[in-house]
């Protein structure tokens, strides 16, 4: 056991800058997901609706998706090290600020600064993504994301099983407070780590000074490079079935298991758990980069039978192994996705792509938590049937992947081996 973690461990060990940002990411998401079931009690205090309910996943969502383009635009003009410090004081001071919410008439507060919240780490995340490649080698790059996927999901495991008893105990104000004086630790080992940076020419500054023309030239790079375009499509394509499921697994904690949050903890952290074993897996299965696109659309239909299961199934403990073993194919398309993109962008272009990643990937989670909720909130169906229809149709798009994405990657790389033969000879 000890030798299949010492790669991870000695990257850790020896690599203080990574370190040090690994440590800065890990903090601040515990306090994110130890504070999220304080949101969520908050609006359930002052509100019965199911819909204002998923109002909270969306704000969060499309407040991401809306500022990426220009977050993106921000993390290659600018100092990826200092924009980060930055967002992370500011985002403790939203967090903080939600302790004000005190009847329902201030509710639409909790809306506006997790907005705010969510703007800063739309900047945040692609500035750190970008930055793992520039402080480590090539050959421990995959190591480093999954390190960063592991890490997340033991921390969104922890932080939301502990943040489902801390808020019944120690009350959601005590539950923000700590949650916003971990993004103070976050930017303090941010601030201690030193991050390379390839930055723009003279000319490209110029040239790309007005914002629409550098967020223009970013999609223009992505849209021309198929070969990047592909994985970027890997987490979009998952979450706009995935964000609706996750959403789900909070009605089902209430409604059908009657457990609250404690229940929902427990089902965040199978979810939690899942994500950190599922890259470690998938690399030992599919050990070879050019398997990597394959891997992604036969995870995207894995996860989506799972989830199919769970529909079916009563027991907690039946939905705690389906909802792990879904999303462990999910982290294994995530890190396999991020390597890749990582791997193919250059530097100077990578904060635009990762950003419209994300793009794509919270306008899909939104879109499929609206759907979600307003199916429940006009009563067509119920979430067990729903988690089912999720499921099977996320199946199907892994299927259509297999048939579409597939194959066009493996015509790249055969069209890229003979184009290097032809170089050679």
């Amino acid at each position: 056991m000890t030798k299949n973690l010492r790669p991870y461990l000695n990257l850790i060990k020896e690599n203080k800058d990574f370190r040090r940002l690994w440590i800065a990411q890990s903090v601040s998401n515990f306090g994110d997901w130890f504070g999220l079931l304080a949101l969520y009690a908050i609006i359930g205090r002052y509100s019965d609706s199911e819909f204002l309910l998923g109002l909270i996943i969306v704000v969060k969502m499309l407040s991401l998706a809306l500022f990426s383009p220009f977050a993106g635009y921000l993390a290659d003009r600018f100092n990826r090290r200092k924009l980060m410090i930055w967002c992370d004081l500011l985002r403790g001071v939203a967090v903080v600020g939600i302790i004000f919410v005190d009847s329902a008439a201030t509710l639409w507060l909790a809306y506006v600064l997790t907005a705010i919240q969510m703007m800063l780490s739309a900047v945040f995340e692609p500035a750190k993504t970008s930055s793992i490649p520039n402080v480590t080698s090539e050959d421990n790059l995959t190591n480093a994301n999954i390190i960063s996927t592991a890490s997340w999901s033991i921390i969104f495991t922890t932080g939301m099983a502990i943040g489902g008893f801390a808020t019944e105990w120690l009350g959601t104000t005590n539950v923000l407070i700590l949650d916003g004086f971990s993004y103070v630790i976050s930017a303090w080992f941010v601030y201690r780590a030193v991050i390379p940076q390839k930055r723009l020419s003279k000319e490209e500054m110029y040239r790309t000074r007005n914002p629409f023309k550098g967020i223009k030239e970013g999609l223009s790079y992505l849209v021309k490079n198929r070969h990047i375009l592909r994985p970027s499509l890997a987490k979009g394509t998952s979450t706009v079935f995935l964000g609706g499921l996750v959403y789900l697994l909070i009605i089902v904690s209430e409604e059908v298991l009657m457990m609250g949050s404690i229940g929902l903890g427990l089902l965040y952290a199978a979810r939690g758990f899942g994500t950190g074993i599922g890259p470690i897996i998938g690399r030992r299965i599919f050990r070879e980069e050019k398997d990597w696109v394959l891997l992604m659309g036969l995870a995207i239909t894995f996860c989506g039978v799972m989830y199919l299961v769970v529909g079916v199934v009563n027991s907690i403990g039946l939905m705690l192994l389906f909802v792990l073993f879904a999303h462990a194919a999910s982290g294994a398309n995530w890190v396999s996705s991020t390597v890749l993109l990582q791997k193919r962008t250059q530097d100077t272009f990578r904060g635009r792509i990762f950003s419209t990643e994300w793009l794509l990937f919270t306008i899909g989670n939104s879109f499929s938590v609206v759907i979600a909720s307003l199916i429940l909130e006009s009563g067509i169906m119920t979430v067990k049937p729903l988690i089912m229809v999720y499921g099977g149709v996320m199946a199907l798009a892994g299927i259509l992947w297999s048939f579409t994405i597939t194959p066009n990657e493996k015509a790249w790389r055969l069209n890229t081996q003979q184009g290097t033969s032809n170089t050679k000879s």
